[in-house]
């Protein structure tokens, strides 16, 4: 028993009260304030011999008096750190602080924290606070911290399970559930004799698609078996079902980065939302979503975490969206690794450094191809940047407006810290869900590009926080800038014009010819986008009236979150060893069979594109 080997090098006078498991983390909760303070270099030790993370924490008994730490905090933290709520956590023996700038909560070399550590004896947690503010992010928080007492039982259980005793690995499935031969509701089943985990859960990305959920139904996929779920990003065609495995009685964990369960959160919400507008039955409630946040076990990118015995993840950075990762699988003892890349873009981007591809070891990679095809080559991203600021300028210069129908997240927050490094000099509206993620970007700054880091984190020109940007929270505001006929930028929702309030611009402004529509995402056939982007002059509305269009029509592209074949390959070729097999998902029929049949030929491995239920014996 590893507990055994760890208390076999802890001195009699550790007064360890108890050691847990905390998911793949051992604590040990000690009553000696000694031994709290000192114990580093001999945990370190312990560290090394039995290759877990342990931490040491106080008993409940000897830490300070919650009112006397708060005064200590305060007086310990300077004022600029804009600290916004200290809470503990006595059940985890935490204080938790929320600070717009956590540096200045750390202090220099960390003195700060380990002055309010020795004093006070909790172990302090430091959030960024979001610089704009999110309900969302609060009450998120709020529910983890209510929580408490539940998730501390729930880690237990899960670390029980992963120190249990190990099987042999003698084989290793890998069955495709959705996304397979298509785009949309990416879901896979990876199994070994001991562990069932799934990657993503997601739903069609057309809502009146026929089946636009995961084959869950098939036999091998039994919900009470089921060990883990891994979300590789918040996108609704990964994590859009996510919550009906909570409300149908899975209540395992779920591993994903902190913004990918923030941004999920707020997806499915939205989902409901539109359900209830549209009269349609959603596949679960908001209790769903909240039973999926108090299972969510977080990590940080480069995070090695322990997931079943036989079992480790790694996430790392996929540059798709903010806290989206690829997938790295270490299973058994060295026996075999696989990277599931998610969705990829491997260029960088405004917003982020291209995909992570510095894996030690990868046997199998699971990768997409949603522009995987041999004549898919699209324009880079900074042809993209160009091209929408020429495009705005132009407009402005003629005294238009510039209508950008936008996806909420990511698409929005890219268009904004391109527009933000401009010299245009005119409000920039953000309506729908849009500034609500965006609140969400300025709580993870560490999960964007080095170069949008240095600016809010170095520089103070944070681009989310731009004079010029100006958030629509009500009808009462949105009125003001549809009756406002100044030269102005509108970023709205929805991103095809399936709905939001990008149709009440558009229905406001059509009629000038000096205002612009334009595309800067993927318009899907038979939205009004697209027939737009045709060229239709005259679009019916949702209310049966004719939109009569003479306002310019324009597209941008190079944006999209998306690697093209070439940028795929470049990804593959970056990796220190070539995979034994390579299997294609998450792109049309043609496309994923066509991406398999190159690799193949240019790299003379084993390349499949499964259909959906066909299952892949890895080893």
């Amino acid at each position: 028993m590893i507990i055994d080997a760890i208390k076999e090098d802890l001195p009699k006078t550790a007064m360890i009260s108890d050691i847990s498991y905390e998911g793949s983390e051992i604590i040990l909760y000690t009553k000696n304030k000694e031994f709290f303070n000192s114990s580093t270099d001999l945990i370190k030790k312990i560290v090394n011999k039995v290759k877990k993370r342990i931490e040491v924490r106080a008993d409940r008994s000897i830490v300070m008096d919650e009112e006397k730490t708060i005064a200590l905090i305060k007086k310990l933290i300077p004022e600029e750190a804009g600290v916004k709520d200290i809470y503990f956590e006595p059940e985890f023996a935490k204080v938790v602080i929320h600070a717009e700038k956590p540096g200045l909560v750390i202090g220099k070399s960390g003195e700060t924290l380990l002055s309010i550590k020795e004093k006070t004896f909790w172990t302090p947690h430091i959030h960024r606070a979001p610089v704009i503010d999110s309900e969302l992010i609060k009450s998120i928080r709020k529910m983890l911290h209510k929580e408490a007492g539940y998730r501390k039982k729930f880690l237990n259980k899960i670390g029980e399970k992963i120190y249990s005793e190990g099987k042999e690995v003698e084989w290793i499935r890998l069955t495709g559930l959705g996304s397979f031969r298509e785009i949309g509701r990416s879901c896979m089943l990876l199994q070994t004799p001991q562990t069932r985990v799934m990657m993503d859960c997601g739903m069609a990305v057309s809502l009146t698609a026929s089946k636009p959920y995961p084959y869950l139904d098939v036999s091998e996929f039994n919900i009470q078996t089921l060990d883990a779920v891994i979300l590789s990003h918040a996108h609704m065609d990964h994590v859009g079902m996510v919550p009906y495995l909570f409300e149908y009685g899975y209540r395992g964990p779920v591993y994903c980065t902190r913004p990918t369960r923030d941004i999920a959160a707020l997806m499915q919400l939205d989902y409901i939302q539109i359900c209830q507008r549209e009269n349609r039955k959603a596949f679960y409630s908001s209790k769903g979503i909240e039973e999926a946040i108090r299972h969510c076990i977080t990590l940080e990118y480069g995070e090695v975490t322990d997931i079943a015995p036989d079992m480790r993840i790694t996430l790392q950075n996929a540059g798709h969206l903010l806290g989206s990762s690829s997938v790295h699988l270490h299973i058994g003892d060295g026996l075999y690794n696989i990277v599931y890349s998610g969705d990829i873009k491997y260029e960088n981007t405004k917003l982020f450094d291209k995909a992570f591809t510095d894996y030690a070891r990868a046997e199998a990679i699971i990768i997409e191809s949603t522009y995987g095809a041999s004549e898919g080559k699209k324009p880079t991203h900074r042809d993209g940047e160009i091209s929408l600021v020429q495009n705005v300028k132009k407009v402005l210069e003629r005294g238009g407006r510039v209508l950008i129908p936008s996806f909420a997240v990511g698409r929005s927050q890219d268009v904004i810290a391109i527009l933000a490094e401009t010299d245009i000099d005119v409000p920039i509206y953000l309506d729908g869900m849009i500034w609500d993620t965006t609140a969400i970007h300025t709580a993870y700054p560490e999960y964007m590009s080095k170069n949008i880091q240095t600016l809010i984190l170095h520089k103070s020109k944070n681009p989310f926080i731009d004079p010029r940007l100006h958030g629509i929270g009500s009808s009462k505001e949105r009125e003001i800038a549809l009756n406002s006929t100044g030269p102005a930028v509108i970023i709205s929702t929805s991103g095809m014009l399936m709905g939001g309030p990008a149709i009440e611009y558009l229905q406001a402004m059509a009629g000038d010819e000096r205002n612009m529509i334009l595309f800067v995402g993927y318009q899907a056939e038979g939205t009004p986008g697209r027939r737009i982007q045709k060229g239709w002059k005259e679009v019916q509305m949702d209310n049966g009236k004719t939109l009569e269009l003479k306002l310019e029509v324009a597209t941008v592209s190079g944006l999209g979150g998306h690697s093209d074949q070439n940028q795929i390959l470049q990804y593959l070729q970056h990796f220190r060893n070539k995979p034994r097999k390579v299997i294609v998902n998450h792109g049309d029929g043609a496309v994923a069979v066509d991406m398999a049949r190159t690799l193949h030929k240019l790299y003379r491995i084993e390349s499949v594109a499964p259909r959906n239920l066909e299952t892949i014996r890895l080893r």
